[in-house]
């Protein structure tokens, strides 16, 4: 399919384009195959370049034969074409509406994109299953890297090495994954370097109504505990919920097959639930009324707030069975595709300063998100402003973010990365010129050949200037595990992304500026202290009169 079918009027002229606390640009709208793109001759105008896939929806508004265009976009941003002419207006709203609807991923941006800077490192090879293992067998040699799902014939959505317990052969793991909802069998997700305390993840086992049960991954699991040690399944559905799931042949693990197990249900939601909270959550932001009842009981009616606390309460617990009681966890829901990952990765952001730098939460985004089959392409396809019915849509990645912005904001100085670099995180996730957040699980990204045919976002992360630009200038580094409040006065509704785009950002530029000059400053005058400490202690060795009584 050519691109110019779709796209009934390419340009236009004398078109406003009208952005939140921005000056009005009149120019020329462009529409290619990947993009919307406004320029003007006017001096120290920018243009304004969007991407089609960050489109949610647009609204039509006509008075007389002028027509004006909202673009909403997924990252949660308005902004509004006044279009001259009826049928310009017209064309370019449905050929919007095309261009940013297409499902083929083929055609999506990623693989049209050729970058315009060096790229140092290739990203796609910088976080492999294989480099991550050398680093677990520094510390242990009770696991081994299983090729058994090489050709994703086992899990489709598993990558094609994963990590299990050393003697467990590959046999077991495939009458294992017969048990577990879409052949997810339980596997390493983290080892606890002070007590070699383990974290598991997998998908529910398929119990059913008649309890059915599987030798094998009994003994997976049980693999994983010490002798006289008990450990923890953390099902992240409330038992009502599990319950049910054994009427469509899910369940849970029953105390008289896994006794050395102590099953804890915790409640997050489904993916439905949790993309309607966000529907609201942005409406309350987006509302104009200026009534403070209004706007917090659409905050408390959407929901959001509740769902951070619970994933991090959730996150929190697994953490604490691991570092407190010394104990390892094996963590499911339905699925093992969305509040699992939640939960196994902030609680290594809690027990694993590694995962606090910039470098180490990209390898965390990498193993417990993209490598362990989150559905990114059906997640993401739609964010808060759609008209369609959702389908599969549901926030759960911006959730994870939102819980690890709160951690940061806790604990400030002890994050190498800005909140800076967790929105750019979220925006390519719903949309990037980058191939990173592209498919829904490795399988259908080795399909595609991303890594040969797209960038990786890492690539462009990891050149010197963007890490200047995203490293918080407070970080010191803290080897400690951190314990996050999860009270809900603790928790606070996420500025720099829900209300980005409805209120200047200009005083707090201008304050995080300012912070940066201080702690340069400072770190000025620290390394003059030190020069003129060392110049003395010359001058005492030099001068024994000099020397301090």
């Amino acid at each position: 399919m050519e691109f110019a079918e779709l796209i009934k009027t390419p340009r236009v002229d004398g078109v406003a384009l009208h952005r939140p606390f921005m000056p009005t640009v009149e120019g020329t709208l462009c529409l290619t195959g990947h993009h919307l793109i406004l320029s003007s001759r006017q001096d120290n105008t920018e243009e304004l370049w969007l991407l089609h896939s960050n489109i949610d929806s647009i609204e039509k508004r006509f008075v007389g034969s002028l027509g004006s265009i909202i673009v909403k976009c997924k990252d949660l941003r308005m902004i509004q074409l006044d279009i001259p002419g009826m049928e310009e207006c017209l064309n370019i709203a449905s050929s919007i509406e095309a261009l940013s609807t297409l499902d083929l991923l083929s055609l999506m941006y990623p693989f049209f994109y050729r970058p315009m800077f060096e790229v140092i490192e290739d990203g796609w090879n910088s976080f492999l299953p294989e480099d991550a293992f050398k680093d677990l067998e520094s510390m242990t040699d009770e696991w081994r890297l299983s090729e058994v799902n090489k050709d994703f014939s086992v899990c489709p959505s598993y990558p094609p090495l994963v990590a299990v317990p050393k003697y467990v052969d590959d046999d077991t793991l495939k009458k294992a994954a017969t048990f577990r909802h879409g052949g997810r069998f339980p596997v390493l997700s983290y080892y606890h370097k002070k007590n070699g305390m383990v974290m598991m993840r997998a998908g529910q086992p398929l119990t059913g109504t008649n309890g059915r049960r599987c030798k094998e991954d009994e003994k997976l699991i049980n693999a994983t505990l010490r002798p006289g040690k008990r450990g923890y399944i953390i099902d992240t559905r409330t038992i009502n919920v599990a319950q049910q799931a054994k009427a469509r042949g899910g369940g849970f693990e029953s105390e008289a097959n896994y006794p050395q197990w102590r099953r804890i249900h915790k409640a997050i939601e489904r993916s439905n639930i949790l993309q309607e909270s966000l529907i609201k959550l942005v409406e309350a932001c987006n509302d104009q009324s200026h009534s403070m009842d209004r706007w917090l009981s659409k905050l408390e009616a959407s929901n959001w707030q509740t769902h951070v606390k619970e994933i991090l309460t959730t996150a929190c617990l697994a953490a604490q069975c691991i570092d407190r009681e010394g104990a390892s966890v094996l963590v499911h829901g339905t699925e093992g595709t969305d509040s699992t990952l939640q939960v196994t990765s902030l609680a290594q952001i809690i027990l694993d300063p590694a995962c606090r730098t910039i470098r180490g939460f990209q390898g965390l985004v990498e193993r417990e998100w993209l490598q362990a089959g989150h559905p990114f392409q059906q997640r993401c396809a739609q964010s808060a402003y759609s008209n369609s019915k959702p389908r599969q849509e549901a926030p759960s990645f911006l959730l994870f973010l939102d819980c690890v912005w709160q951690i940061l904001r806790q604990f400030p100085c002890s994050f190498e990365f800005s909140e800076g670099f967790l929105v750019l995180v979220f925006e390519h996730a719903y949309a990037s010129q980058f191939g990173t957040f592209l498919g829904n699980s490795t399988a259908e990204r080795a399909k595609l050949s991303l890594p040969e045919k797209t960038v990786s976002l890492w690539s462009w992360v990891n050149r010197p200037q963007e890490l200047e630009r995203l490293t918080n200038p407070l970080y010191e580094a803290n080897s400690l595990v951190i314990w996050p409040s999860v009270a809900p006065q603790s928790l606070l509704l996420w500025e720099g992304v829900f209300l980005r785009w409805n209120r200047s950002s200009k005083c707090l530029d201008e304050a995080y500026e300012e912070m940066g000059h201080i702690i340069a400053y400072n770190k000025e005058l620290q390394n003059k202290v030190n020069s003129l400490r060392r110049q003395l202690a010359q001058l005492e060795t030099e001068d024994p009169l000099l020397q301090s009584p």
